[in-house]
């Protein structure tokens, strides 16, 4: 199976972006409930193609679509919920077994926040166990997501579905979050914008800010820089965190020409030759645009990798060690998945170091070192080599085996995670299969703006290919 999978149709949609759809919603050329119809059609296709959709909601989705918006509202379009957010009357399942499928009450405030937002959930996306695997695959007999640009290779993860649902065209943004890469890699390997904020744009999740350390952000995925930015746009106007610059309205690149650093390598990994030409190409392009560019080191102090490496481990723990108190009485802890019980174990095994790797982590993160930046915005790869063959990161594989492969295969996204700073995946970048190979920009905490005002300048510059060419 090598086949690419596209959605995209001549309907109400077409293959418009959420601000397109918008727009024609607005000028009454077309309805919310005709966008709407549209994606659910879309879903179906979909559906037994990239198991990328774990929850359908399309009743209630009409239904809530007929609440009234503000009319200054950029984004009015149907989307996915990634399935690790609480939705009043739909099961929360976090991709595992262990959950129960009872539906919850309530509604989590992020949720709210994203509806104000203008999104309108259709549905919930995969997502692998508690979002700790780097691929949307399972060890349960579930069928892996599937990546629309090559069915047999992965989405990535942990918002696996997302991304595969927004670049195969069933919606045009989707909900993501990133605890240390969850939105940038499967962006990158979908080829759809990812920009994990700074920690605490968004309404912050109540376990989050119980972890010793958020490592968690929330955001969304698209397919263009306009999209994301007006949403994020949205998501300040709903609340405005004190502690962080303002994004504001961003509708194009800034004027000022930036100092840009770029790396090849991480702590973990070396880029390999169609990674380094990515990076290479982006920073020529961006040196063209006026842009002073010069090659630098990965940030990170040498013992990074190693802390959030058991920081990692000890989330896992905590989940199989306290999953009946923080999920409730139906959690099954005898049905975790291989990669969930593989890290609590390695927690478990070396618990003394991973104390006190996490108060080093937490120390060396809180300095003033680690929010200084020596340039405007960082330039990397996403990952190091180009999108894995399904199986490759499954959670089926022997532990010791699939540890080593896993921290190789995130050596540059964690950091931001750890420090809080935004970083956004833009599809800069395609292997020599023709997949998509996304690269990182990097930049100051609260600096979100700077990042996007960039991106809007290389999406004019280098453009990306889309799966709507392939438009049904």
């Amino acid at each position: 199976m090598t086949k690419q999978f596209s959605a995209f149709s001549n309907d109400a949609l077409g293959t418009l972006d959420a601000t397109g759809i918008t727009q024609l919603i607005k000028s009454g050329e077309i309805s919310l409930d005709e966008a709407i119809d549209a994606s659910v059609k879309r879903a179906i296709k979909s559906a037994d193609v990239l198991n990328a959709i774990v929850i359908s909601d399309y009743d209630r989705a009409k239904s809530r679509a007929r609440r009234p918006l503000r009319k200054d509202s950029l984004l009015n379009v149907p989307a996915f919920l990634k399935d690790n957010m609480n939705l009043d009357g739909l099961p929360t399942r976090f991709g595992s077994a262990a959950m129960s499928s009872k539906p919850v009450t309530g509604t989590d405030e992020l949720v709210n926040q994203l509806h104000a937002c203008g999104l309108h959930f259709i549905g919930k996306s995969a997502t692998p166990a508690f979002g700790f695997g780097c691929t949307t695959e399972f060890d349960d007999g579930t069928p892996p997501t599937r990546n629309p640009w090559n069915l047999d290779l992965s989405p990535g993860g942990s918002s696996g579905g997302s991304a595969a649902l927004v670049a195969s065209g069933v919606v045009p943004i989707a909900h993501a979050n990133d605890g240390g890469g969850s939105i940038r890699i499967p962006a990158a390997l979908c080829g759809v914008v990812g920009l994990k904020p700074s920690r605490g744009r968004l309404a912050r999740q109540a376990k989050a800010k119980a972890l010793p350390i958020d490592i968690i952000s929330d955001g969304v995925v698209t397919r263009s820089v306009r999209d994301t930015a007006n949403f994020f746009y949205e998501a300040e106007r709903y609340f405005k965190p004190d502690h962080l610059k303002p994004i504001g309205r961003v509708e194009g690149p800034a004027k000022n020409r930036l100092k840009i650093g770029f790396i090849y390598d991480s702590l973990l990994t070396k880029a390999c030759p169609e990674a380094r030409k990515a990076v290479e190409t982006t920073a020529k392009c961006l040196s063209s645009l006026g842009h002073h560019v010069e090659e630098t080191k990965f940030q990170g102090d040498e013992r990074f990798a190693t802390d959030f490496s058991l920081y990692w481990s000890f989330l896992a723990f905590t989940v199989e060690k306290f999953g009946g108190s923080v999920f409730g009485g139906d959690f099954d802890s005898t049905k975790l998945d291989g990669l969930t019980r593989g890290l609590s174990k390695n927690f478990k095994d070396n618990w003394l170091k991973a104390i006190g790797s996490m108060m080093h982590l937490r120390r060396a993160l809180n300095s003033k070192k680690s929010q200084q930046w020596d340039y405007d915005v960082v330039l990397s790869p996403v990952l190091a080599r180009p999108t894995p063959e399904l199986g490759h990161l499954s959670p089926a594989v022997p532990f010791d085996e699939l540890f080593r492969r896993l921290k190789e295969y995130v050596g540059y996204t964690p950091l931001a995670n750890a420090v809080g700073n935004p970083a956004i995946a833009l599809p800069l970048g395609n292997s020599s299969r023709g997949e998509p190979m996304g690269l990182q920009l990097s930049a100051a905490v609260g600096e979100d703006r700077r990042l996007l005002e960039l991106a809007f300048e290389l999406e004019a510059a280098q453009p990306w290919p889309s799966l709507s060419s392939n438009k049904s």
